[in-house]
């Protein structure tokens, strides 16, 4: 089995269709809550992507999923270098990596 990480998503990530093209197939996600964030938009190209940042007394609503180590490289290139990868602590007591400002 390979060894998994979680991943916090909270825009396109969310969509099945996003993460098929971006690793090839379908991760579940669970709805989770990342407090102390606020989500608000970026440009990249000329297009509005959500982007979340630190911010007191906010929370951010998205889903964790499950993938591999090897998935977050090209994870990381969808994402672009706008986005850094860092850890974060979710409500539900679980530790994800998230893209964020």
């Amino acid at each position: 089995m390979k060894k998994c990480e979680n991943l916090f998503v909270y825009g396109t990530l969310k969509e099945p269709e996003v993460q098929k093209k971006v690793i090839g197939r379908i991760a579940e996600g669970l709805p989770d809550i990342l407090d102390g964030y606020k989500k608000s938009k970026i440009s990249i190209k000329g297009n509005m992507y959500p982007i979340i940042h630190p911010y007191p007394n906010s929370s951010v609503k998205g889903l964790v999923l499950s993938v591999t180590h090897k998935e977050l490289k090209p994870i990381d290139k969808y994402e672009t270098n706008a986005y850094k990868r860092k850890r974060v602590a979710l409500k539900s007591g679980k530790t994800a990596w998230a893209y964020q400002k």
